[in-house]
């Protein structure tokens, strides 16, 4: 009759396992804290939303074009600061796509290694410049100088929407440029070494190769910067201005989504009043454009999205 043996953990198979239960409970507990605080977000927003739209409704809120909910009398159509948004992340991403793929290109297919280990780390500094840092500099530096002479149409004042979008495109550019270029990094060498063996220059490699191959992960970059330039708060305060209204000339003062709530959160709305709570329904409008954009691209991600063995 042969016994069965056994085999026990030894003390440090045990330590081991012991940590890695830790470890994973401690990440499932950070998740599950992200989704409840979204949740809390949601319901903090929609609760105020609500009481709003029963008051002006959904016709007036998303039908007008004149945004004055905090003076008398009040006007509530929210496309004006919508506008101003879309004007803002549309110049922002202008300037971050070229100059962060470009960052990217450099960094992932032509800088050394001594070089690469002095940029990047010096590119990713920007990133951690406060935003008020940025709104100031767009205010006393680009705004009004440089953008008379970028954009001479008609008059340029204290503040615009050009400034406020260059400048948010200077403050989102290390995120396009440090993701997008780890994307390329991964791509394995494999593809280089065979596009080399078939005569293609670094060029052709980096474009036709290494780009294609790190789609999804620039996408998700690009997605990522915009929705932090929709919702970039301190530079649309500081440099835009405060002035809410339909525009086509990005030289003149507009106001954002994000920028209003800034702007009327500092103020003294009583609470519960109409301007009070048409804070909370653009910062639901807002949330949803946000929500939306990463639906989009975590569909565009899953569409272009290659797996290596």
């Amino acid at each position: 009759m042969t016994e069965r043996l056994t085999l026990m953990p030894s003390g440090a198979m045990k330590r081991r396992l012991v940590i890695e239960r830790f470890i994973k409970a401690l990440l499932a507990s950070a998740a599950g804290l992200t989704v409840v605080a979204s949740v809390l977000i949601v319901v903090a927003l929609v609760r105020p939303a609500i009481g709003f739209f029963g008051d002006v409704g959904l016709g007036n809120f998303f039908l007008g074009t004149d945004w004055k909910p905090l003076f008398k009398p009040a006007h509530f159509g929210v496309w004006s600061i919508v506008i101003g948004s879309v004007w803002v992340a549309a110049i922002a991403l202008t300037v971050a796509i070229p100059l962060g793929l470009g960052a990217a290109f450099f960094l992932s297919e032509y800088a050394s290694p001594r070089v690469r280990k002095v940029v990047k780390p010096v590119l990713e500094v920007l990133a951690g410049i406060p935003t008020v840092v940025f709104g100031f500099f767009a205010l006393n530096f680009v705004n009004p100088n440089l953008v008379a002479k970028l954009w001479p149409v008609g008059d340029v004042g204290t503040y615009s929407i050009l400034a406020a979008g260059l400048v948010t495109g200077i403050m989102i550019l290390p995120t396009v440029a440090s993701l997008s270029e780890d994307a390329m990094v991964s791509v394995p060498n494999s593809l280089r070494e065979g596009a080399y063996a078939l005569g293609s220059n670094r060029r052709e490699v980096s474009t036709s190769v290494v780009f294609p191959a790190a789609l999804s992960g620039i996408v998700a970059a690009v997605v990522l910067a915009a929705s932090r330039a929709i919702g970039e708060t301190t530079i649309a305060v500081l440099a835009a201005g405060s002035k809410a209204q339909l525009t086509a000339n990005p030289g003149e003062e507009g106001q954002t989504m994000a920028g209003f709530i800034g702007f009327a959160g500092i103020g003294d709305q009583p609470t519960g009043s109409t301007g009070y709570q048409s804070i909370f329904a653009v910062g639901a409008l807002l949330f949803v454009i946000t929500l939306l954009l990463n639906m989009a691209s975590i569909r565009i991600v899953r569409r272009f999205r290659e797996v290596y063995e």
